[in-house]
């Protein structure tokens, strides 16, 4: 019997691309590919790579020239890209970067398993010319759906009837469930809730790779959850370029709030987190469900991205310090220990000293949890790369560390204020010899778990005072005796699920 192909997806970038990796796994494992952890133990080696801004990619492209470097001195035999970066550039990356055997976009996942064949077996797979994805379906968002079945989105992938698959992939239990497989033990997972963007962001260039807004079908989300439950997973987290969005292009731009509450009621769940929404377009009614459904983490990931008016209005975007103060008020007013993160960008074309100043007057009241700051710089492609009035990189790059000072101070305060707090905390690390935890932990490090405000890797963690007892996986209460940044410092006051009373 020949001995089976083996692969390696490696992922960069945001957890979308994560669900995309995983979907790519499913396909290849069912197509009889053995999938193995690392590029060394592969003959080919997959690379999921980000193309959002310069440093990840630049980290994308250092991802495939240290897989290129193990080709010849083991048993990697090629190294392919795919992701965000492959689909938007695509020839023109393959002919920057000969060491990539295959730059492969989108519309190659359905195949993903012939054209990795085809690229080992010494065949070539020409790479694609990049088109603006966004003119692939309707402009009217009603009549997405229908058209939505013949353009490739990757993390939708449907199968066309039941069949057999090998243990640890998605059931296919009709045309549209989900073929996935886990790459990782982990007891969070996203789940991708729609794909693409609408928005006209004038310094974001994703929508042309990602193309426009579309939903999965509530149906999909809920067999996939219900999947992830069965393999173990305790907290998924809902993702896409724009969830607040969910439901227009099915008829019901309130489907997000049904959806949220029948997630919840999944057997097996503990949590259900979003992410990715936008200030402009958040309603009363989702705020109600977020910060009063048992099980839906009272979590904000509010897309901000400055607070000056004028600058906002460069950006194509909406609000002002005020409003957005407003929002946080009324968000609290309804759950007083919700938590709130957001990215900014310093240093925007025509930024003023006082434009500065008044982000900066934001910051200092907004009480965020967690706060990410970016430099701006110019993106090929969108309309803030053709603006005047660029600043100097020495006073963007002033401006970011003068921002980022203040939100690491910021965020810190924001995390002494929780001292005292009781909160429920799903375990993620139990250090260890006996194999329940975490495997590349040290006896002597702390356990770690996240409480409702911490979204996976951007938002700190919890770290107990004592490992005893914990499990990975286990949801417990724990009080907050101290902090460290961002990161709480926590003793388990009882093992079970807290109440909804304790975890709000």
């Amino acid at each position: 019997m020949p001995e089976r192909r083996t692969v390696a997806l490696v992922t960069l970038g945001c957890a979308r691309n994560e669900v995309d990796s995983e979907e790519l796994a499913g396909r290849l494992e069912a197509d009889g590919w053995q999938l193995v952890e690392t590029a060394e133990e592969a003959d080919v080696a997959v690379v999921n790579t980000c193309g959002f801004v310069e440093a990840a990619k630049k980290d994308s492209v250092d991802a495939l020239l240290e897989a290129n470097d193990l080709k010849g001195h083991g048993r990697t035999q090629a190294v392919v890209a795919v992701g965000c970066m492959a689909e938007r550039y695509g020839k023109e990356l393959a002919e920057a970067l000969p060491e990539a055997d295959g730059v492969l976009g989108f519309d190659d996942y359905a195949d993903i398993s012939d054209r990795l064949q085809t690229i080992l077996s010494g065949g070539v797979h020409a790479s694609h010319t990049p088109r603006d994805r966004r003119k692939l379906l309707p402009v009217s968002p009603a009549q997405r759906q229908e058209a939505g079945s013949g353009v490739a989105l990757p993390g939708h992938a449907p199968v066309a009837a039941p069949v057999d698959l090998p243990d640890g992939l998605a059931p296919a239990s009709g045309p549209r469930a989900p073929l996935r497989r886990r790459l990782g033990t982990s007891p969070v997972a996203s789940v991708k809730l729609a794909s693409g963007c609408d928005r006209r962001c004038s310094f974001c260039a994703i929508p042309s790779f990602r193309g426009s807004f579309i939903s999965r079908r509530p149906s999909d989300v809920l067999g996939e959850t219900r999947w992830l439950a069965e393999q173990g997973v305790k907290e998924v987290m809902l993702v896409s370029e724009n969830n607040t969005s969910y439901g227009k292009d099915l008829g019901d731009i309130r489907l997000l709030e049904t959806l949220l509450t029948e997630l919840a009621a999944v057997d097996g769940i503990e949590r259900v987190r979003v992410s990715y929404l936008q200030p402009a377009e958040m309603r009363p009614g989702l705020i109600d469900v977020l910060t009063s459904t048992e099980k839906v983490a009272p979590y904000f990931d509010l897309s901000f991205q400055h607070s000056a008016p004028g600058v906002l209005r460069a950006m194509r975007r909406f609000g002002d310090t005020d409003r957005f103060l407003d929002l946080l008020d009324q968000i609290r007013g309804k759950a007083p220990q919700a938590g709130v993160r957001s990215n900014f960008i310093v240093g925007f074309p025509g930024e003023t000293d006082a434009d500065l100043a008044e982000l900066e007057r934001f910051l200092t009241g907004a009480r965020l949890d967690a706060i990410g700051v970016f430099g701006y710089s110019d993106e090929e492609g969108t309309e803030a790369a053709t603006y005047d009035k660029k600043l100097p990189q020495d006073v963007v790059d002033e401006r970011l560390a003068r921002v980022s000072r203040l939100a690491e101070e910021l965020t810190a305060q924001r995390a002494d204020e929780r001292l005292g707090e009781t909160l429920e905390v799903l375990v993620e690390s139990v250090p260890g010899p006996d194999g329940s935890g975490d495997p590349y932990a040290y006896e002597d490090e702390p356990a770690v778990g996240r409480a409702a405000h911490q979204a996976p890797e951007t938002d700190g963690q919890v770290q107990f005072t004592s490992g005893e007892g914990l499990s990975v996986g286990r949801m417990v209460v724990a009080k907050v005796v101290g902090t460290e940044g961002v990161d709480l410092v926590a003793e388990v006051i009882e093992s079970g699920a807290c109440s909804e009373e304790a975890a709000r």
